[in-house]
């Protein structure tokens, strides 16, 4: 099985609603979609969304990266030469890191293919289902208490509430919601960058004061404030989730080494795709540091690689993987199953997907 042709497409799916975080509001999931082709007629699919104010990332330098650099490195190589693979999709360029993702997903969508077995039990086959929070964006209290009100009618058990502009008014506005809604619902906090070391130490003891109880606070402070995030984490009782500090491999071993956070969030985007994350995540069970699988406000291609990706590894005890759901249509045939909170894997070889719709 050879690769032979390179192509990407944009595709665009409206929201439901706005999803909106401290640090950007976004009205449709817009990415670019990779396909790999080979000789034997096999198409590897892999995608990239552009979030410019996290990874740097935007859908013309995703495209550019793909088909002017990473890209033609890859043509002529044999799918089951891997490991030699990803290491030129690694290292073609640096940076773009969600070029290299949607490479990455791509080819190991069709390594799987050629093996004939399901991408998830290639990567280690731990689980096929996996359970999803649903992102809760930042908001007036009011619509955000109603936002979260939904998604528990609708079978959803964890919520994750996108706070972060609101400074220490941000405590009563998680009260509040949390008053509202049964007591066996799980809350995670996302301030998204958002508050001050100290003034994120402020507010989550005041809610650990009130008996309210977190599975986590992600990423309360400035991404490249360690000293700051290890401040919060040493300040506090409830756990500590690292997300826009952690990129690449060596910046978890930092973090690790510094105590900095309880746990660490890994987005393929993030990452540079699968082959990393793999290594990163290896680091963190090592170190019996417990891992988030996230997405980037990403579509069912994405997401279906980080879910097999999860559902390979008995490191990651947290699942945010949202995006798909939060999409008016999916043009994604086969892949993961999104039903509401489960997301289930199937059997059908490397990722599943047959086709996309293109929109």
């Amino acid at each position: 099985m050879k690769i032979t042709k390179i192509q990407t497409y944009r595709m665009c799916v409206p929201l439901k609603v706005p999803f909106r975080t401290a640090l950007r509001t976004v009205e449709n999931m817009e990415s670019v979609v990779v396909e790999v082709m080979t000789d034997t007629g096999h198409t590897g699919f892999g995608e990239a969304p552009a979030t410019a104010v996290i990874t740097g990332d935007t859908l013309p330098s995703i495209t550019w990266a793909v088909e002017g650099v990473i890209g033609p490195a890859l043509l002529g190589r044999e799918i089951t030469q891997l490991e030699e693979i990803m290491h030129l999709i690694q290292n073609a360029m640096v940076h773009n890191s969600s070029a290299k993702a949607a490479l990455d997903m791509a080819v190991y969508d069709l390594f799987a293919q050629n093996l004939n077995i399901p991408l998830w039990k290639l990567l280690g086959g731990y689980r096929n289902e996996l359970e999803t929070d649903m992102t809760i964006s930042e908001n007036p209290v009011k619509q955000m208490t109603e936002d979260s009100l939904r998604a528990v009618e609708e079978g959803y058990r964890i919520l994750k509430l996108k706070v972060g502009k609101s400074g220490i008014g941000d405590a009563e506005k998680v009260l509040q919601i949390r008053r509202e809604l049964p007591k066996d619902v799980r809350l995670r906090i996302d301030a998204n960058q958002g508050w001050t070391p100290k003034t994120a130490v402020r507010i989550i003891r005041e809610l650990e004061e009130l008996g309210l109880e977190m599975e986590f606070v992600e990423q309360p402070v400035s991404a490249g404030d360690r000293e700051g995030l290890k401040y919060v984490t040493d300040h506090v009782t409830t756990q500590i989730l690292a997300d826009e500090a952690v990129f690449s491999v060596r910046d978890a071993a930092e973090l690790i080494r510094m105590r900095a956070a309880d746990l660490l969030n890994i987005k393929l985007m993030k990452t540079g795709g699968i082959y990393p994350a793999q290594t990163l995540c290896s680091l963190a069970d090592a170190y019996g540091v417990k891992c988030m699988i996230g997405c980037m406000l990403e579509g069912a291609v994405a997401a279906t690689a980080a879910a097999h990706f999860a559902g390979g590894r008995s490191n990651i005890g947290y699942v945010d993987l949202d995006g798909p759901i939060l999409g008016k249509t999916n043009p994604v045939d086969g892949g993961a199953v999104f039903g509401g909170h489960l997301i289930r894997l199937t059997d059908a070889p490397g990722l599943g997907i047959r086709r996309i719709q293109r929109t």
